[in-house]
């Protein structure tokens, strides 16, 4: 057992911190109090505890560090519809940003498919520690990648793809593909002889169609978040907004639809191309305060993963609450992911995935002292 003590916990539950002590058992919170005695203590007086940051939207073991297009596993170019690929696949845990992510206190990660396809496949949710993709998972599938805007567009143009309008028509039409296998399947029954061809595409959606997972959405440009939400209402869906980057300009047609949650970013970058050239650290704010259900990303390596607190930080200088932005890398993060009955926050039963720092999240001179994964001490 470990016991952290006289730390100041910022537990991304209560708005107020307070002072108690952890008690850690078997990777486990098992406790949260005073009065626990253990030889193995960590001192945290003077010092912030945090849950370990949660990344909702990155690519992190997929696209390499410093090894070039060679080290790039996160785009299948040769199809627009990919929904059969599985981010598990290609999730690379010797890759250094994974280690790096680590040391960061950024110790959950949702990774997989970039957006160059209108449909890339399926995400998984990782811990940031381990030499085994299949021992790091948390949750696979977390969602179906999808994609709307410049990418589709630029990558397959030359191939019956250059504008927005085929780019939707590709997802619906694999979505009413996917309805049509579904009722032969269940209109063969027992019946062997009249079962469909087996078809890897449609069995890989059918998961989104039965909403057990949902679309995840890439979409900056203020329309292409409208299809994507005219899409998910017109198929019945769960989806998540991803990227969000003009959400500040329909904010309002957005808090209509709170059910969609929305992971923001990247932000701490140069505008590199038309459809994000509105992007503000404004807009998670905007967004949060609308009562929508946001977080906040980095879309690692667009942004490293070390500057997820930073990019929160940043939302806190351009209007956003204090609290709302600690949620918007913590727990907010985790139920976008599907994975908040683990990870996100400090309680009692959840992970032991605790950053220790010396002063606030928020201000980039603050230092991180520790970092716990499943209540082992990561090495700095």
């Amino acid at each position: 057992m470990t016991v952290i003590r006289n730390g100041l916990i910022f537990d991304a539950v209560n708005r107020e911190p307070y002072h108690a002590d952890l008690l850690i058992q078997g990777g486990k919170i098992v406790s949260i109090g005073s009065g626990f005695d253990d030889s193995d203590v960590i001192d945290a007086q003077g010092k912030n505890i945090y849950p370990g940051f949660v990344e909702a939207h990155c690519h992190l073991g997929l696209d390499g560090y410093g090894i070039g297009v060679e080290g790039k596993d996160y785009n299948e170019l040769g199809d627009i519809c990919t929904p059969q690929m599985r981010a598990i696949d290609s999730f690379n845990p010797f890759d250094p940003s994974v280690g790096f992510a680590a040391k960061a206190g950024v110790t959950t990660v949702a990774t997989g498919q970039g957006s160059s396809n209108a449909i890339g496949g399926t995400w998984i949710a990782v811990k940031t520690r381990g030499v085994c993709v299949d021992e790091m998972v948390i949750r696979d599938p977390v969602a179906m990648k999808c994609a709307l805007g410049e990418n589709p567009k630029r990558v397959y143009k030359e191939r019956g793809n250059s504008a927005r309008m085929s780019t939707a028509s590709v997802i619906r039409n694999m979505l009413y593909m996917t309805k049509d296998y579904m009722a032969r399947k269940e209109a063969a029954g027992d019946d062997p002889s009249k079962l469909p061809r087996f078809d890897y595409k449609c069995e890989s959606m059918i998961p989104v169609l039965k909403k057990e997972i949902p679309l995840k959405v890439h979409a900056h440009q203020a329309n292409d978040i409208l299809t994507a939400i005219r899409i998910a209402k017109e198929f019945d869906l769960k989806m998540t907004l991803e990227h969000v980057t003009e959400g500040h300009l329909i904010a309002d047609q957005l808090a209509a639809n709170k059910q969609y949650m929305m992971a923001v970013g990247p932000t701490l970058t140069h505008a590199t191309k038309f459809e994000v050239r509105n992007k503000s650290f404004m807009t998670p704010g905007v967004l949060a305060k609308k009562g929508c259900h946001v977080s906040i990303i980095t879309d690692s390596p667009v942004i490293e993963q070390a500057y997820l607190p930073l990019c929160a930080g940043m939302a806190v200088k351009d209007g956003m609450d204090e609290f709302d932005a600690l949620k918007a890398i913590t727990i907010n993060a985790a139920e976008h992911i599907g994975v908040s009955e683990r990870v996100g926050s400090i309680e009692e039963g959840k992970d032991a995935d605790l950053v220790i720092m010396n002063g606030s999240c928020f201000d980039s001179l603050s230092v991180i002292e520790k970092v716990l994964i499943d209540g082992d001490r990561i090495t700095l």
